[in-house]
């Protein structure tokens, strides 16, 4: 049974929430969120809180009231305050910028790779080896995160590659004789 589904959602006052059945569209200063929840999951609005009950004698219910619950609080989270991901790049001759929302990747292939960011997510460089990801929507931004990421993973012998800013990389010892 699921805990986190049992706690109500407060709902700031700068926020605009409609609840059209399982359709659910949050408004707020950095933007609009749209989702579609399952219809096995009731989300109900009591003056200022969200309750999620689930549908009597379904097994999953509490594990999708859950799930329901914690999409729509970071979608809250996301048109209020927004999301942050920060990217940096390992390696000799591994340079990054933007320019007007395409990120040029020199990755030391034969040829620069240009990311077209998507609407809704803005990029900026703090230094060439270094990107940052702001966006509202906490689905999108890690998407694009890890596409860009797959560019170039960290390699396991000497971590080079494109790591996020709270990655671990656990390195191999390289094989002796």
């Amino acid at each position: 049974m699921s805990r986190i589904a049992k706690k109500p959602i407060f709902i700031p006052n700068n926020i605009e929430l409609i609840i059209n059945k399982q359709n659910i569209i949050i408004k707020g200063k950095n933007g609009i969120l749209k989702n579609n929840f399952n219809k096995k999951v009731k989300v109900i609005l009591e003056k200022n809180k969200l309750l999620f009950i689930p549908k009597l004698n379904y097994k999953k219910g509490w594990a999708h009231a859950g799930t329901t619950r914690a999409i729509i609080n970071s979608m809250i989270i996301g048109v209020t305050i927004g999301f942050t991901k920060k990217l940096l790049l390992f390696g000799v001759g591994y340079k990054v910028s933007i320019k007007e929302n395409i990120i040029n990747l020199l990755l030391g292939f034969s040829h620069p790779i240009f990311y077209k960011l998507p609407l809704g997510i803005k990029g900026t460089c703090t230094n060439s080896n270094e990107i940052i990801l702001n966006g509202f929507d906490k689905q999108l931004l890690g998407q694009v995160a890890a596409n860009i990421r797959s560019y170039r993973p960290p390699e396991a012998y000497k971590g080079k590659g494109i790591r996020y800013s709270d990655e671990k990389i656990r390195t191999k010892e390289i094989k002796k004789k």
